[in-house]
């Protein structure tokens, strides 16, 4: 379909609390999907990064998300809502294709269930772990759907450092370390 121009951090349309999917099986949301699809990888390509992405980032008031792990088939998620999360929190490194210059920690939920519907509307849930570093790219994905960024949830200002520095630092130490060789990342 399209690559469509990922807002960046200071634009509204990021605060924007997404709308409900009415239709998951309607022709523009598999229009949509096929855009976010289409986004997602051309940032792969030319960044290494990007695992998910939200409608919202392309400017789409829709509670879409799109997920690609590596090696995984497409995931698009229509009306993802956490059910469940985890007493027990994590601190991650976190970074975003709305800007992909800075990175810092962020607390998450060890693990959360989530909610969700497909392209033909059939319901789901999954329980995701720290396994591929799913359960906090949902919940940053989500996060999305409702106006929240990752720089809402930094645990310390002082963890805030630039792309460069935190591949010279503290890529290795990171989730984002066993995609550096393969130049796939687990996250968004």
């Amino acid at each position: 379909m399209a690559i469509r121009t990922v807002l960046q951090l200071g634009d509204p349309g990021l605060r924007d609390v997404a709308k409900r999917v009415g239709d998951p099986a309607a022709a523009e949301i598999r229009a949509l999907v096929e855009d976010l699809s289409d986004t997602l990888a051309y940032w792969r390509k030319t960044t290494g990064y990007g695992r998910g992405i939200a409608a919202p980032q392309i400017g789409v008031s829709a509670r879409v998300i799109f997920l690609r792990l590596p090696g995984e088939a497409a995931w698009p998620l229509i009306n993802p809502e956490i059910t469940w999360r985890s007493e027990e929190k994590i601190v991650v490194w976190d970074a975003c294709l709305s800007f992909l210059s800075i990175f810092m920690q962020v607390q998450r939920h060890r693990e959360v269930a989530v909610r969700y519907q497909n392209l033909r509307g059939e319901r789901h849930e999954v329980r995701a772990t720290e396994d591929r570093n799913l359960s906090e790219l949902l919940q940053h994905e989500i996060d999305h759907l409702d106006g929240i960024l990752a720089v809402d949830r930094i645990r310390d200002i002082k963890t805030m450092c630039t792309r460069e520095e935190f591949e010279k630092r503290y890529r290795a130490e990171s989730p984002y370390a066993a995609a550096a060789a393969g130049k796939e990342a687990p996250k968004e």
